[in-house]
């Protein structure tokens, strides 16, 4: 288990996709399920990072700017230009705030420097494409 966070570019009309799946419940009874997801019509992975806590902060902070009010954890959070700019004065700065979670390892901008900087280059290019840039995250 761990941090899990991902960059997505995305175009197109949403499509509402569900899933059957089967639970064994404690006492050995099975329940079925059913979750719905989105798929896109044009979706394009942009970056994934393993463990990158101060990142996940920078972003938990612009989730809550934004209005986010549930707890932020496999939650889509769009991304825009200025998002963008702000996010590379911070890494120009090394200003990403310190995180720290249960799940989310060590302190790893430095390893992740070169790639945080890519992704800001190509999600500046998704945008300017016609693309949406979502990041998420799962720990």
């Amino acid at each position: 288990m761990g941090l899990d966070q991902y960059a997505t570019a995305r175009k197109g009309t949403p499509i509402k996709r569900e899933q059957e799946y089967t639970v064994t419940l404690a006492d050995g009874t099975e329940k079925e399920e059913k979750e719905y997801y989105y798929e896109y019509e044009d979706s394009k992975e942009l970056a994934y990072w393993r463990k990158h806590p101060n990142l996940q902060g920078w972003m938990e902070e612009l989730w809550h700017e934004k209005g986010g009010d549930v707890e932020f954890n496999c939650v889509d959070l769009e991304l825009t230009l200025e998002d963008l700019d702000k996010l590379e004065s911070c890494l120009d700065d090394e200003a990403l705030p310190e995180t720290a979670g249960f799940f989310f390892g060590t302190d790893s901008s430095i390893h992740y420097a070169e790639q945080d900087r890519e992704f800001i280059r190509e999600a500046r290019a998704a945008i300017k494409k016609g693309y949406t840039i979502v990041y998420s995250s799962w720990w």
